[in-house]
């Protein structure tokens, strides 16, 4: 047996005294035969609580669990003590049109004139196309979106017949989208556009619920026992706006895994490098807009899920404050850690995207008083000001702990350049207790999964899951109430500690991932992969973010010596995502290499 540890309160803990250990995962790697059989023994009565006892005594979580007195009251739901106002930022309200929140976060972004890169020569430096350009073209009638909607069909005609199957989206309606295509043509013809993001085309994750598609959440049967009566309330909100809601995006089954293998359906290919993932859950909607065939698409993020995909594959994704968007009609509605945030080619479009769909469910504005929403006025001379008084806060220690160190030194040219550019200061700050961070995560996300799940599972439902979800679950059913309740006892050490450090920085600076996109092992596309170590490094600077809410946007800053995209991640104060959304346009306006065009690329706009 071992011995008692008693931890002193949070308040006590000096944190110059801070030391970093390494995560050390132990688990196996296994595909094929090797993960069959693990998934017999997991889930064999005896065998499988000895097994996962073992795993869950070799990784420190028995002892953190279980053997451990944790002075602090639970926190079962993010709290956050009230913020300072950001600086030149102009108010959003949630009880307003979308549409309207869109035109004034439009007059927010900075000049940019889309006649200019709309006539410039097949020679100029690959970028990708804005928003703005498409509301160019569409006002100016240079195209038109039913013109477009046969582009990106042709586009996902061509991904169906690949062999081995790697499909974007897994329920796709060519009709739905030619009849939305159509109205918005009509719209522009009248002059009647509904907002910039009128005739926009957007993909939903397979999570989030899109009518009349159904929601599968990836698997193979959840749509016989889940009906899609109306949309989620992000996608209503969207539709609101004109956008084009193009189907929905393939995933990482149930969201539980990081890489975006899913054996039902397909693996989606990493756009840079077809032989290597995507990363997860959010596989579809990274890869659909990478690809350029959307401008932005919406996923979930419980565990990194839209921030490691956007890393691994170039573009950017903005995980919302916990309960700034309500996420009702979403796989994930009922969850403590996740949100709906959107994935975007560019920042400027993940600030139109996000102010469509922000606003806060009635029972998290009273349980969680959220301040009013905002976004950067970067249309106003003094956004530079504000941005150079921004305090950016970096435990190298921990942003050194890469995979490779090209991953930390293009992060760190980055933070060079807004010194350079802007004057914005890095200090150095400490976070204790990272792996007791990773463990309430677990058994929290975890947790909450498998009761959603639960009366499904035992209905027999369970077996027809993929082998690397079995395995998840195998694993969270090992946790007990009181294993939940110490996580969240966990939580409020861990929101302390934040709280603490964000006295003194504006800004938490991480490298998004510790690895870029990994290799797909053949064997893993017919029967899926369980790799922790890989997981452990994609997650490794992800998790703060969901266990406390926080708001954090991951941003693509260049690319490793196989061309692989590297992204930086900006951690904010609860509700202050106009400072990470203001810090992201200037990383990418001035502070990240020159884009590299994607193996897999489509120009749905100009159709070259």
């Amino acid at each position: 047996m071992g011995k008692k540890r008693m931890m002193l309160p949070a308040s006590e803990v000096d944190l110059t005294a801070v030391k970093y250990i390494p995560e050390n995962i132990q688990a196996p790697h296994l595909t094929g035969f090797g993960l069959k059989l693990f998934v017999k023994l997991a889930e064999a009565p005896f065998v499988g609580s000895l097994l996962m006892a073992y795993l869950k005594n070799q990784n420190g979580l028995v002892e953190m669990l279980k053997r451990t007195v944790i002075p602090e009251p639970p926190m079962f739901k993010p709290e956050f003590p009230p913020q300072e106002p950001e600086p030149c930022v102009s108010l959003l309200e949630e009880d307003g049109k979308p549409q309207d929140r869109v035109d004034i976060a439009l007059k927010c972004l900075p000049y940019y004139d889309p006649a200019s890169n709309w006539s410039s020569h097949l020679t100029a430096p690959f970028r990708y196309w804005k928003i703005r350009d498409y509301a160019h073209a569409y006002r100016l009638k240079l195209t038109t979106p039913s013109v477009v909607a046969e582009r990106f069909i042709s586009a996902m005609e061509e991904f169906d017949a690949k062999n081995p199957t790697a499909p974007l989206l897994i329920s796709f309606k060519p009709d739905e989208v030619r009849k939305q295509a159509a109205a918005s043509t009509q719209r522009f013809e009248e002059g009647n556009a509904l907002s910039i993001l009128d005739g926009i085309f957007v993909a939903i994750k397979d999570d989030i619920n899109l009518y009349p598609h159904t929601t599968k959440g990836a698997t193979t049967w959840l749509h016989e026992v889940y009906e899609v009566e109306e949309d989620a309330i992000s996608v209503s909100r969207l539709r609101s706006c004109g956008v084009i809601l193009v189907g929905k995006a393939n995933m990482h089954e149930l969201g539980l895994g990081t890489t975006g293998n899913n054996p039902n359906y397909g693996t989606t290919r990493n756009p840079h490098a077809p032989e290597r993932y995507t990363g997860g859950s959010s596989s579809g909607p990274a890869a659909i807009v990478a690809s350029g065939l959307c401008s932005a698409a919406l996923g979930t993020d419980g565990g990194g899920s839209v921030r490691i995909p956007s890393s691994l594959c170039g573009v950017v994704g903005l995980k919302t404050t916990y309960g700034r968007t309500d996420i009702g009609g979403s796989l994930c509605d009922s969850g403590t850690v996740e949100i709906i945030g959107p994935i975007t080619a560019t920042v400027e479009d993940a600030i139109l995207v996000y102010a469509a769909i922000l606003g806060s469910s009635p029972a998290n504005r009273i349980a969680l008083k959220p301040a009013l929403p905002c976004i950067p006025t970067l249309s106003s001379n003094e956004s530079l000001d504000v941005l150079g008084s921004l305090r950016l806060g970096k435990y190298t220690e921990w942003f050194n702990d890469v995979f490779s160190t090209e991953i930390s030194d293009k992060c760190d040219d980055v933070l060079n350049q807004l010194s350079k550019e802007y004057g914005c200061k890095t200090i150095e700050i400490a976070i204790p207790e990272l792996h007791e961070m990773r463990t309430a995560h677990i058994v929290s996300i975890g947790s909450e999964s498998l009761c959603s799940l639960n009366p499904d599972v035992e209905d027999g439902k369970g077996v027809r899951l993929t082998y690397d979800t079995r395995t998840n679950l195998a694993f969270f059913r090992s946790f007990s109430a009181s294993d939940y309740v110490a996580a969240q006892c966990l939580r409020r050490r861990i929101m302390y500690y934040h709280m603490e450090i964000f006295k003194n920085v504006d800004v938490i600076v991480t490298p998004t991932t510790g690895m870029t996109a990994p290799i797909i092992p053949p064997s893993a596309l017919s029967a899926g992969e369980t790799d922790m170590q890989v997981s452990g490094n994609l997650m490794r600077f992800i998790i703060a973010a969901n266990l406390l809410g926080l708001p954090a946007i991951s941003v693509p800053v260049g690319y490793d010596k196989q061309g692989l995209p590297i992204g930086i991640q900006l951690i904010g104060r609860p509700w202050c995502e106009a400072s990470i959304l203001r810090l992201a346009a200037a990383i990418e306006e001035n502070c990240s290499a020159p884009k590299k065009k994607p193996l897999q690329f489509y120009d749905i706009l100009k159709g070259n």
